[in-house]
């Protein structure tokens, strides 16, 4: 059973989500697919010829642009639906461990949940456990946020961590989880030709991904005029039904939203004990000093809620 918040009252499994979308239409792919984002075509991580890998479920590529159908291919025809779950909701039903829809909604629109624009960096390519595996595109933190220096730069993905981390403070239903790390799936059940073969293919993604790496963080616009990269409301993976804009625009390098943003980075959620403890980040890999790599800075030892600071409330007071 996946790490739900009370799964004795998690009645109903189901797959209303927020997340991401990174769904982007091809000619490659299925001819109803839509475009959420322009940054970063999938295409250039999958092996549609089967050059690499032999096998795949069913449902073949879910990214670049999804499965076209026949005769262009012989997997089950489906639109794109790349994404990145930040919280899994389940149910729109309270007594199955869901939440209403329009809870939801009311919520995201009232501005209690700050949505930064987002921008991304995809940061491996990765099979999974399963046997056969799914291969998935991570969205990592690749260092931690520095707590002492406010003019530090702020990790790629930050963004993701800072929404889940008020999703999960916000909303208490039973069925509530986040399905392991920030990924999007591109196939699923994937049977490479031989070892070498998985080899070529991972070395081939790690290339693209170096030159994603080279632009840096991008946003998820569907056209290069947008400057609207937020976060939608999933019925399912395939069904995005609410987009709910940025509301805690840039920049990000101001003392009070640079306060804002650390304090929901200083804890994560453990899956084991459903329950938050102090987050832990792997080093940046360049040379820093002794105080810079200390996270036992101010903001660690922050609590209360620091939206209410933005907002014109009272300031989070530090505990004794």
């Amino acid at each position: 059973m996946p790490p739900v918040l009370n799964k004795e009252l998690s009645k109903v499994d189901g797959l209303a989500f927020l997340g991401l979308s990174l769904a982007r239409k091809s000619d490659r792919g299925h001819p109803e697919s839509i475009t959420h984002q322009i940054a970063f075509d999938f295409n250039d991580v999958i092996d549609r010829s089967y050059e690499y890998i032999q096998s795949t479920n069913d449902d073949g590529w879910l990214v670049g642009g999804g499965e076209p159908g026949p005769p262009k291919s012989f997997k089950l025809a489906a639109r794109d639906s790349a994404h990145v779950e930040i919280m899994r909701i389940g149910t729109y039903k309270p007594e199955w461990g869901g939440i209403s829809e329009k809870e939801i909604i009311d919520v995201l629109k009232s501005g209690k949940i700050l949505i930064p624009q987002i921008e991304v960096l995809p940061t491996a390519v990765v099979a999974n456990g399963d046997k056969p595996p799914e291969i998935v595109i991570r969205f990592d933190m690749p260092f931690g946020p520095d707590f002492v220096d406010m003019a530090a730069e702020l990790p790629p993905n930050w963004q993701l961590r800072f929404l889940h981390n008020q999703l999960f403070k916000h909303f208490q239903n039973p069925s509530r989880f986040c399905p392991a790390a920030f990924h999007s799936t591109i196939v699923r059940k994937a049977e490479f030709r031989s070892e070498n073969h998985k080899e070529a293919y991972m070395s081939m993604c790690d290339a693209v991904l170096k030159k994603w790496k080279l632009a840096g963080p991008r946003p998820l616009n569907a056209n290069p005029v947008d400057n609207k990269s937020g976060i939608w409301l999933f019925a399912d993976r395939t069904k995005p039904t609410h987009f709910f804009p940025p509301n805690f625009l840039p920049p990000y390098n101001t003392e009070e939203k640079r306060k804002i943003i650390l304090s929901f980075l200083t804890e994560e959620w453990d899956e084991k004990t459903l329950d938050w403890k102090k987050a832990v980040y792997p080093e940046k890999t360049v040379e820093r000093s002794t105080q810079e790599t200390n996270p036992s800075g101010p903001f660690m030892e922050w609590c209360g809620n620091p939206i209410e600071a933005l907002l014109g409330g009272a300031r989070p007071q530090a505990t004794s």
